[in-house]
This record gives structure tokens, sequence and C-alpha cells, in this order.
């Protein structure tokens, strides 16, 4: 038996059947699979001289925003009294899209602008769709996400974080929604700000010509490394002839990914826009929690040094580490482009073999993810850090490239499908969904995009048959 749908008050359906009457030709007709996958070097068309967005004067001198799930009523209701300078309100990579997640996470929206702290909503990306919802075919996920937000939090208007951003065509797709939602609403046109994630690797390529499409409305660029990491490997695919290193030596130092970092900054200082960099996403120990908060500085000074203004948290015992990484920051002097920029960010360290425990690691981070996930809970602590979609999505991509180029192992064997199956089986012998959801991802011929996509496949009922989650 189907769940009732999500209820939804008549101001907020309205704008939804807007929405959805206008653009979902336009969303049927985005690309549904990366564009760059296994292609070369992109030849990108001119991008006009423009300058971004003002920044929003109620985001001014922030430095620490602190990354809430949209569905944690109680962290939410704590975050918007704390001292963070802003909070994000995330229905994406720390989100599950059960029904009552998004039930709940909707009727909370309207008490948190009460209490006067900036926010900012990161709706789910275009390729979600919202089984709970009909307008004419399945809801449009991301559509519904935004459209709940305006009509909720209407003055001031939240920003809006725009995820998982691949093509110019996407980043139209969003100007328009934006735009017709406006008009709906009565709100002057670009009234409703936005910071685009660039998150893939597409996305980092074409970063000038994202910016310009939404410039009007759009102040600042943000940088999303285990996305990014994710799609890099999508991208790579099994033609990559060696393996890709493993999570723990794809740090900021590594050459490839000084070159995202630096590439974003360079297009936000010659666009008059703002760098935000990424999660602090460590777990202090109640213990001994400096080790965790000395990390945290570190990283965020390092983001300072490299251009960027501000970055989350992922915790609110992280807050203070994150602000105190970007006081006084100097001035910082950011390289031209890099005419061999395709090169730089493609040219991975090499390992010599995988360990054995890496590749059990990886298993076992996207396995608690992924059944954290079913669970309805998108977020897990483990080994001292925030996991979420985000790092479960790299685990699983790093399984299948290995996979697939026969990564040689620190035993001295290859990692071979059998291989993989023997060890997930020893980990975790259950054949449940989060097994068989790994299991798909790891041996599919193709990397696949998005795991809550395949998830949706493989157990329909999960989401959007009876379970009334």
């Amino acid at each position: 038996m189907r769940s009732p749908p999500l209820g939804l008050p008549p101001d907020t359906l309205s704008l939804l059947h807007h929405l959805h009457d206008a653009l979902r030709p336009a969303w049927a007709a985005l690309p549904v699979s990366s564009p760059l996958e296994g292609a070369g070097p992109q030849e990108g068309g001119q991008v006009p001289d423009y300058r971004a967005a003002a920044g929003p004067p109620n985001l001014h001198g922030r430095r620490a925003e602190l990354i809430v799930e949209a569905s944690d009523v109680p962290a939410l209701e704590r975050a918007v009294c704390s001292d963070a300078d802003a909070v994000v309100i995330d229905f994406d990579d720390t989100f599950t899209p059960t029904r009552r997640n998004v039930q709940a996470a909707y009727d909370a929206l309207p008490s948190l602008g009460e209490a006067g702290t900036a926010l900012l909503v990161r709706p789910r990306a275009l390729y979600a769709a919202e089984p709970h919802l009909d307008f004419g075919g399945p809801a449009i996920a991301a559509l519904c996400d935004l459209g709940v937000a305006l009509t909720a939090l209407k003055r001031p208007s939240p920003h809006v974080y725009i995820p998982k951003l691949e093509t110019v065509q996407e980043a139209q797709f969003w100007q328009e929604a934006l735009t017709l939602a406006e008009c709906h609403l009565g709100l002057p046109v670009n009234s409703v700000q936005v910071c685009l994630q660039i998150e893939t690797f597409s996305g980092l390529l074409h970063a000038d010509a994202l910016l310009h499409t939404l410039h009007r409305r759009a102040y600042g660029l943000n940088a999303g490394r285990w996305d990014y990491v994710f799609s890099l490997v999508k991208h790579l695919g099994g033609a990559h002839p060696h393996p890709v290193p493993p999570r723990r030596d794809l740090t900021m130092d590594v050459d490839a990914m000084r070159a995202y970092a630096g590439e974003l900054v360079r297009v936000c200082r010659a666009r008059g826009a703002q760098a935000i960099g990424g999660t602090a996403s460590f777990a202090p120990n109640p213990a001994d929690p400096q080790p965790a908060l000395d990390a945290v500085l570190a990283d965020k000074k390092r983001e300072a040094a490299q251009g960027f203004t501000a970055a989350w948290a992922g915790l609110p015992a992280l807050l203070d580490a994150v602000r105190r990484g970007f006081d006084g920051a100097g001035e910082v002097q950011v390289a031209d482009e890099t005419q061999d920029l395709y090169a730089r960010l493609t040219d991975l360290p090499t390992p010599a073999h995988i360990a054995v425990a890496e590749v059990q690691d990886a298993i076992s981070l996207a396995l608690d993810v992924f059944g954290a996930w079913y669970a309805g809970q998108g977020v897990v602590t483990r080994q001292g850090r925030l996991e979420d979609t985000a790092t479960a999505e790299l685990a699983r991509a790093s399984l299948w490239q290995w996979v697939r180029v026969g990564a040689a192992l620190d035993d001295g064997t290859r990692l071979t499908p059998a291989r993989y199956l023997s060890e997930r089986q020893a980990i975790h012998p259950a054949d449940d969904a989060a097994a068989r959801l790994l299991d798909t991802l790891v041996l599919s011929p193709a990397c696949p995009d998005y795991f809550p996509r395949v998830a949706q496949h493989l157990v329909g009922q999960h989401l959007a048959g009876g379970d009334p989650r």
C-alpha cells in the first residue's frame, strides 16, 4: 500500500504546481548521466565579462556556517540559537528522503526563521524525484525543497546552496526556477541569492560559465571536496590505467587537489565572488577533543591562505575552530589561469598497491552509511569523522575503480570481483539492502552516478511503497 502524500499548505502547493507545470519538460531534457564521464578535456565557450552579485548583507563578515540535516529538528532548533554565523539546512548529502524525514523537515521550516539567524537551504540535487508528491508525474525533489523553503521562510527569504551542478543547462534550469518562484510569490527578481557548489569535475571545468549563468543572484562558489573526488573517479573511470589513491592519500596537499581549490578561488577572484571552503567533519572525542579541533584549525588556515573566506562546520563544537581559521587572513596572491588545468586535475598519485585494510575500510564505510540511510539516518560518526552520502559515494566509486583495473593489493593478490565479494561477505555476511546496493554499485560495468537513484530502483518499496517512514 502506498503511503499518503506529504501534507503541504495551500500556498506551497500552488507554487509547486506552478513550477512543475512550467519546468517539467526542461527537467526531463537534462542529461541523465555525468557529461564528462570517460571523456577528455572539454573546450568551453567564451564567457562574457561579468561580475557576481554582491553577498547578502546578513552574511557580511561571516566565517563559520553550521550545516544541519534538515529533518533533525532538535539539532536545527539548537543551531539557530547557537553562535553560528549562519545555518545551512541540508536536504542533500546528510539527508535521507524517507516520507517521515521529508515531512518533519518541511514542518520544521516555518519556526526556524523566528530566531533571526541567517539561513541557507541546500535542496536535493536535480537527479532526485520526490515519490510522495505528484504534479502530473513524479515530483522534482529540488523544486519541492525550494518551494517549501521559500513559502515557509518569507522574510527574509533564505539563501540557497545549489548542489552538484555540472552543466550550463542545469544552471539555466535553476535560474528559471528561482525567477518563476520569485514572480509567483511577488518577490523582486534575483532577490533569492545563491552560492554554487563546485563539487563535480564538469562543474569545476565550467565554473566560470556556471557562475555567469546565475551571476545576477549568485554571490559565491563553494568547495565540496569528497563529492568532487567522487565525480573525478567517475570521470576517470576504468580507462584510468592505475588505481586511484585511497581517500587518506587524497589530501589537499596533493597537486591535483591544490589545482581544484586554486581554480575555484581564481574564478571567484576574477568575478568578485566569495570562495566558501569545505566542511569540517571531524567528530571530537569528548575525552580529548583537542586533536580534532587542531586538525580543523589547520585545515581552515590552509583554506584561508588559498583565498577562501568562510567554511562549514559539521558540528557546533567545531564552529570556533572554523572561525579562528579564517580570522586575520591576509591578502592572497591568486595564480593566473592554469593552461594545463585538465592535466593537473587528472594527474593523481599512483599507489604501488592498495592495502587490503583500505579495501576493507571502504567496504565498511559504505555499508555503515547505506545501512543508516535505509534506516532514515543521513550521517554516521565513524572513527572520529562524520560520514555521509558524499564519503560513501567516494568509497564505493573507489572500490568500483579498483575492481575495474584489478588493483594490486599489499598481500600480493589483485582485487577481482570475486575477491571484493569475499571481503564484503567477511565483513557483512547478511544479504540485506545495504549489501545488495554496494554489490550492485561496485560490480556494475559502468560507475553509477548516484547511489540514492540506484537504491530507489533496487528497493522502490522502501521509499515509494508502503513504508510510511
